[in-house]
């Protein structure tokens, strides 16, 4: 098979290309990311991958176009789809377009090992690509090797960039962070903030509408409540986030269901409370799976869960008697993931910004 794989960059081209080879298949790289800024970054990630392709001895072709005005004109007007709106599809179609014209047999991407990226939506887009340009879509999950590929690739000292590629998504990385608690200035103390609290809680019942939310079947929930541990996160004596672990073995935990209240959700609760569970955990077991969707993959993906372990294909089909809707997809397949709670994480901006928030796990009640 002659095949012409688009590539975003180097690391995710790691596992792609290893895998191919070993099917026996030679791919073609193709560089076309127009949508990767400012320049200096689309330079470092284009010699990255010249370099990289030159010393594993494989086939590339390099399509120069920094394309910051083209991309800011056509996606300033809905900058929250920028992604499956243009940046997946202006990249998907030039890739079958040379393909075609070029003899190509088929054409794929290394966009498809990304669990930061909408896979479905990456898929349905090369598809409607394939069937345009009357061209074979070859359809690869990379995701089961993200984790060997990255772990390859900062071996070999590649670069490895901090943000997907466009310049909103630069922004995001800063924009998203705890800000550091200011200090008192010009004579006058900054009030504190409450004391934040993980507390185990026993009186699962009282719980259940707001567990909903994030599971919104009663028969499910009681699956593994019972037999789970519950915890909420809390700021005084107000409820902020809660959180359903259940015990799988001796070394295995998975974390079942995880909600935050709507008037303090994106605000990062979510996380504080997992990793506070995390680090509490990690003393007796080895590692936490999760399941869940497409839409939050890069959400736990963020939060160390970055090995893929399975999916269980039309799960919410098969358990729930409803259509189940996280925004805009319609949930289909349950796609696990699991985190080493053994693994060592430095984060110098962690420590730094939570320097004066101390968690605590207090001692269960029967009532709160």
């Amino acid at each position: 098979m002659k095949l012409l794989m688009h590539t975003c960059c180097a690391p995710c081209s790691v596992y792609c290309i290893d895998s191919l080879r070993e099917e026996g298949i030679e791919p073609t790289i193709y560089w076309y990311n127009p949508n990767i800024h400012p320049y200096m970054e689309y330079r470092t990630r284009r010699d990255c991958l010249k370099e990289y392709t030159k010393s594993i001895e494989i086939e590339a072709i390099f399509e120069e176009e920094y394309g910051l005005n083209e991309f800011c004109k056509n996606v300033i007007g809905d900058l929250n789809n920028r992604c499956k709106n243009y940046c997946y599809k202006v990249r998907l179609e030039q890739t079958a377009k040379y393909a075609k014209e070029n003899g190509y047999d088929a054409f794929t991407t290394t966009l498809l090992v990304s669990p930061y990226q909408n896979h479905e939506v990456l898929t349905e887009i090369a598809k409607e690509m394939a069937k345009k340009y009357n061209i074979e879509f070859l359809y690869r999950d990379f995701r089961v090797g993200f984790r060997v590929g990255q772990a390859k690739a900062r071996e070999l000292g590649l670069y490895m960039q901090k943000y997907c590629g466009c310049v909103f998504s630069e922004e995001m990385r800063y924009y998203n962070r705890n800000p550091i608690q200011a200090r008192a200035t010009n004579g006058y103390e900054i009030p504190k903030e409450p004391r934040m609290q993980v507390k185990k809680i026993e009186n699962k019942e009282d719980y259940i509408d707001l567990l909903l939310e994030a599971d919104p079947s009663k028969d499910m929930i009681h699956k593994y409540l019972n037999d789970s541990d519950v915890y909420a996160l809390k700021k005084e004596d107000e409820l902020i986030s809660i959180a359903v672990i259940l015990h799988i073995d001796r070394k295995t935990l998975e974390l079942k269901n995880i909600v935050t209240k709507e008037n303090y959700r994106n605000k990062g609760y979510a996380k504080t409370l997992l990793k506070s569970l995390c680090g509490n955990y990690k003393q007796k077991y080895d590692r936490m799976l999760v399941g869940t969707t497409e839409n939050n993959i890069p959400f736990y993906v963020k939060q160390g869960f970055d090995k893929y372990e399975k999916t269980i294909k039309n799960f919410f089909i098969d358990n729930y008697k409803e259509e189940i809707k996280d925004g805009e997809l319609t949930c289909t397949d349950l796609i696990y993931y699991s985190k080493d709670l053994k693994k060592k994480i430095i984060s110098n901006i962690y420590k730094k910004s939570n320097r004066n928030i101390r968690f605590f796990i207090l001692p269960s009640k029967r009532k709160e």
